[in-house]
């Protein structure tokens, strides 16, 4: 009696070890779709208040408030703007996105100012009187004398959706979802214009125009998209 159920006992054994086993490379999936979901965005406007912000120090800047849920940004002399207080934002490997209109005037409306590794650059949103979005600067080059130099015809009272992705290869920014500029800067030398230098780290700015913000966020870039912006430049 004894030697009829070893088999069993070895047969209940094995099943269970193998039971344990599929149980851990179960557990060991999950965790890995779990590093690899994207993590969830930094809403940088709770859209009640200026908390993590503070009114960029421009020389004769205009007023700045949250109106009905917009930080809205009134017209200066020439600029006005609004910089991050916060310590903690990535760097690299992350998406900016937010959405910005110009109520009045003609040229840029919310350029935003954002880290690139240890350097920075200024993403102009209808400069140079209205005509030009662009990366400043590149080589010291202006938006307007580089290669990313783009006509994108604002209209005024209109919002527009802009989403921006830096790798540690890669900047791509989109307008309404349609990507306008892909640039591989390595070998480039990066640098914000003196006049938006006080919206660095994370910032932005109007000339000459009242501009409004809304829907501010940032977040951290899955592998799989550090890897897709990189490898398309290839």
């Amino acid at each position: 009696m004894t030697t009829e159920r070893r088999p069993v006992l070895f047969l209940l054994r094995q099943g269970a070890v193998m039971l344990a086993v599929l149980t851990m490379q179960m557990s060991t999936m999950g965790a890995d779709q779990a590093v690899k979901a994207p993590d969830k965005p930094i809403v940088l406007f709770d859209g009640k208040s200026l908390d993590g912000w503070k009114k960029t120090e421009f020389f004769r800047a205009g007023v700045v408030q949250v109106v009905d849920g917009v930080i809205v940004m009134a017209p200066g002399r020439a600029m006005t703007g609004i910089t991050t207080s916060r310590q903690d934002l990535p760097t690299t490997n992350y998406e900016l996105s937010y959405e910005a209109k110009r109520i009045t005037g003609s040229d840029f409306f919310a350029a935003a100012t954002f880290p690139v590794g240890k350097s920075f650059v200024t993403l102009v949103n209808g400069g140079w009187g209205g005509n030009v979005t662009g990366i400043s600067s590149l080589n010291g080059s202006d938006a307007s004398e580089n290669e990313t130099n783009k006509f994108v015809k604002y209209e005024n009272k209109t919002w527009y959706k802009f989403r921006v992705r830096v790798t540690d290869q890669t900047i791509a920014c989109q307008v309404d979802d349609k990507e306008i500029i892909h640039l591989d800067y390595r070998g480039l030398q990066l640098g914000t214009r003196i006049e938006t230098r006080p919206n660095q780290p994370l910032g932005f700015a109007t000339y000459e125009s009242t501009g409004a913000l809304r829907n501010i966020e940032i977040r951290p870039l899955t592998t799989a998209e550090v890897k897709a912006a990189n490898k398309s430049d290839q």
